[in-house]
């Protein structure tokens, strides 16, 4: 009898447990989105909203629009149903993209099928987020252009600081006329980890395409792989870009007309210029999201010329390319500097105009050595035939070959 009397206290506990680890769930998930959403935007390129907001201790549901800070040459809006769960939550929805200032939706205004859904499952205890969007093959034409997608996929997942993107496209191909550009399978890898408010992040990316062709009347080009590795860093001292491109074979009438490799590294950009920048660029573009860009270059000027303060470099790491075809091969190194003294005499605002111009030119310093130079070059920039290695010097913007100013490259 006893035991009969404790059953309804303990399911009543049971029951009490249960409904306060959901109602947590549900609070945890809201937390989390909201977070990695404010981190999404305090990177500095994106606009990130909420509508439409149901929140429950058993589903949520909304709608997130991601869209440029600059300009409305596209939204990415993304429904989500969310089922909350004691130790994990399931999460689905739509994906909507849209292109151009009226929002005209790809899927339902320029193809008449449904949009993609994606699918994830975030991990209460953990804070851990793993999802996945399915690309269905879709054609698209206009007049004489078309584009025939065949489909791919999304992954993506991590946890606050810490988010991971793999995609996967099939072979696509768009023609436009009697030309055509068709690309073998593509991949990317991208990993992107930062601290609170992106006050300091990295981010790797991989891109790789397996083929690559293009063709039309009198001209036939295809490439084997092509790959593109960058890694951005923002530190306390400096936002630093390192990018490296490996060409396979590119073809053209069966031979090799080109292949190598080439890495460069962009460094001393100045962090809290920056930060600053992007700052200052958020509360304008809040003010209007339409500017004109001059005049929003104008606004910017001060925060534009401080992110020069510490000189930026651009070091030609490694140039690798040879062309059987031409019977050319370029192999060097180089660096190129810019002089920071007396930013106030430049005006980024106004580089259309020619002297504007030659100002900001006559900042370029650097070097750059072309070894074992091909004698047709040297021949070309009026050498010795015996030139073995090209020292290519920028001095106040002017270019000197070898010691002599740089001949007229056309006559």
């Amino acid at each position: 009898m006893r035991k009969e009397r404790l059953i309804v206290p303990v399911a009543v506990v049971l029951a009490l447990v249960w409904a306060l680890a959901q109602y947590l769930a549900s609070l945890l998930f809201e937390r989390e989105l909201a977070r990695a959403l404010a981190d999404l935007e305090a990177r500095g390129e994106l606009v990130v909203e909420r509508s439409g907001i149901e929140r429950g201790w058993l589903s949520s549901s909304g709608s997130l629009q991601v869209s440029p800070l600059l300009g409305d040459g596209w939204q990415l809006e993304l429904s989500y149903l969310a089922r909350h769960g004691v130790f994990s939550t399931r999460v689905e929805g739509e994906v909507l993209p849209s292109a151009g200032p009226h929002h005209r939706r790809l899927f339902g205004d320029c193809l008449p099928s449904s949009p993609p859904r994606w699918h994830a499952r975030y991990q209460t205890l953990g804070g851990t987020l793993e999802g996945s969007v399915q690309l269905a093959p879709f054609l698209i034409s206009q007049g004489e252009r078309e584009l025939d997608f065949r489909g791919g996929q999304l992954s993506f997942g991590g946890q606050q600081g810490d988010w991971r993107l793999r995609a996967r496209l099939q072979p696509w191909r768009l023609t436009d006329g009697v030309a055509t550009l068709e690309s073998g399978p593509v991949s990317l890898e991208s990993r992107y980890a930062y601290t609170s408010g992106a006050h300091h992040f990295t981010q790797h990316d991989l891109l790789r395409i397996d083929t690559l062709a293009w063709e039309q009347p009198g001209l036939a080009l295809e490439s084997g792989e092509l790959s593109y590795r960058s890694r951005m860093q923002l530190d306390d001292s400096e936002l630093r870009i390192d990018s490296e491109l490996t060409l396979g074979e590119v073809l053209a009438a069966e031979q090799v007309l080109l292949s190598g490799r080439i890495a460069m590294e962009l460094s001393r950009i100045n962090a809290d210029a920056v930060r600053e920048a992007l700052a200052a660029l958020r509360r304008e573009t809040a003010k209007a999201r339409t500017l004109d860009p001059r005049e929003l270059t104008e606004r910017l000027e001060p925060e534009l010329l401080g992110i020069l303060v510490d000189s930026p470099r651009l070091d030609v790491v490694e140039v690798d390319l040879e062309s059987p075809m031409l019977g050319l091969t370029v192999r060097g190194d180089g660096a190129l500097f810019f002089d920071p003294r007396r930013l106030e005499e430049l005006s980024p605002s106004r580089l259309d105009d020619e002297a504007e111009r030659a100002l900001w030119l006559n900042r370029l310093d650097g070097d750059f050595i072309w070894h074992e130079v091909p004698t047709v070059v040297a021949l070309w920039l009026g050498l010795p035939l015996s030139t073995r290695d090209l020292e290519i010097d920028v001095i106040r913007g002017r270019v000197r070959v070898n010691g002599r100013p740089l001949p007229p490259l056309w006559r």
